[in-house]
């Protein structure tokens, strides 16, 4: 096989990897050279999110600090991050918010999850599946419009705020109260201290 056959396939996993690989935050809501511009400013990042964002509901629903994640499902660096928030949900609310950024299966996936009535497990049997290299779940072949236009729109809102790399999180620094965002995977202990639990 010839590298140009590829060349598709492994734009999608540099720019994972590369998501995998930046975890410092962010100091506004336009993301580094090479990403889109935002038409959202820092001041209005988190409440806009808060406001678009179509996801799912983890952790504490009595916690004053919630965090939005912008995921794909068929992202590693997403896995990665749900599983190291897991041991934090009870003392933070997440939103994951699925996007379609490696293909057509993130957005059928994503619909999948919107609708679940029990994500957490859902996501974990996903994941498992992922990393059993078995694809994640599989979605049926009819899938409302409504829940496929919700993932559509979660990647919209990605553009719009200017962020092109997954896990996209965003967050109120606990310090300041100010929007902040970081994109890629982190571990239990960092997640921890950035978000102030």
């Amino acid at each position: 096989m010839t590298i140009f056959k590829w060349i598709p396939c492994l734009v999608i996993g540099l720019s994972l990897a590369l998501a995998g690989c930046d975890r410092a935050p962010s100091s506004g809501a336009k993301s580094p050279a090479g990403s889109q511009e935002s038409r959202v400013p820092l001041s209005a990042l988190y409440d806009t999110v808060a406001a678009k964002a179509n996801g799912f509901t983890i952790g504490n629903m009595m916690a004053t600090r919630v965090a939005y994640v912008m995921f794909d499902p068929q992202c590693p660096h997403c896995a990665q991050l749900w599983r190291n928030a897991k041991p934090l949900l009870g003392q933070i609310r997440m939103v994951w918010a699925p996007v379609r950024f490696a293909g057509d299966i993130s957005l059928r996936q994503g619909a999948v999850l919107l609708a679940s009535k029990e994500p957490v497990p859902e996501m974990d049997a996903h994941e498992r599946s992922l990393e059993a290299k078995r694809g994640g779940l599989v979605p049926p072949a009819e899938i409302p419009p409504e829940l496929i236009a919700k993932v559509k729109a979660n990647t919209e809102l990605m553009a719009q705020i200017g962020a092109d790399e997954v896990p996209f999180v965003v967050y109120k620094d606990p310090r300041t109260g100010q929007p902040a965002s970081f994109k890629g995977a982190m571990g239990t202990e960092d997640l921890r201290k950035l978000l102030g639990l």
